[in-house]
């Protein structure tokens, strides 16, 4: 695990963009695994301007998407698959159809979970993971006590998770769903490069958790220790627990340039 914390959050969205451009300069048809939330939005930001200025094409390229929430109608402004066309697909060259979802109006939840693995199985797997962290250390919607072989299914969400997205919903916990779809703890392991996005003082505990406490399902995110190929982008706030911060900033100082993350 690359722990890089970060002078501020622009430095963020160009790291992990740079990690993308050489992925898909090297392999075009590269299956990127997309997060929605706040902190991916500056990574999204600065892949639109690459694209614009012609930098980078995602023409060829597959996506898939976290999780969804269960019931939300498919004109829904906060539903998943309506938010990633907003704050990424719309703003690229992706093909139509090129980027997926978990399908939360299914009328077979199990059959569309079952679907869904099955089809980022065919595509060839994802390249590429980009992950939020939540105050708990949930990623995706995987809460804590979450299996750490989870793969994609339906999950009921923590009266926190709900808390933290109100903001989302107008403010009212009310109006946030209580059911999510969500790619499972061993569905986003088996991605081959995990870039994790934490920013602002209320993820500092899951981020020192996830970095530096034991792996347990109680912070699911501590899976990733496990994992052969993370990178975790921080800012100072996020950071400010770390009992190893001057040490992983040093690392990253001496880092060789050709290396990347």
């Amino acid at each position: 695990m690359e722990v890089i914390i970060t002078e501020d959050t622009a430095q963020i969205g160009v790291l992990a963009a740079d990690a993308i451009e050489t992925l898909l300069r090297r392999k075009p048809g590269a299956v990127l695994g997309l997060a929605t939330g706040s902190s991916p939005l500056v990574i999204y930001d600065e892949l639109a301007a690459r694209c614009d200025a012609g930098r980078i094409s995602f023409r060829q390229a597959r996506g898939f998407t976290l999780d969804e929430y269960v019931g939300l109608p498919a004109d829904h402004p906060e539903r998943y698959r309506t938010v990633i066309d907003s704050v990424l697909v719309s703003r690229v060259d992706f093909a139509p159809g090129a980027v997926d979802g978990p399908d939360g109006l299914a009328t077979d939840i199990p059959a569309a979970c079952a679907a869904y693995e099955a089809a980022i199985t065919a595509a060839g797997g994802v390249d590429l993971q980009i992950l939020g962290i939540g105050t708990d250390g949930h990623i995706g919607f995987n809460e804590p006590g979450s299996s750490l072989a989870s793969r994609t299914r339906i999950k009921t969400l923590t009266r926190q998770t709900r808390i933290d997205n109100a903001r989302f919903f107008g403010g009212d916990v009310d109006l946030v769903p209580t059911h999510c779809l969500t790619q499972g703890l061993g569905t986003i392991m088996a991605a081959r490069h995990v870039i994790l996005v934490a920013t602002g003082r209320t993820k500092a505990e899951a981020v020192h958790q996830l970095v530096e406490g034991p792996v347990s399902a109680m912070w699911p995110a501590t899976i990733l220790q496990h994992h052969p190929h993370v990178t975790v982008l921080l800012d100072g706030a996020a950071a400010r627990r770390l009992q190893l911060a001057d040490y992983y900033r040093e690392t990253y100082r001496s880092k060789p340039d050709w290396q990347g993350i």
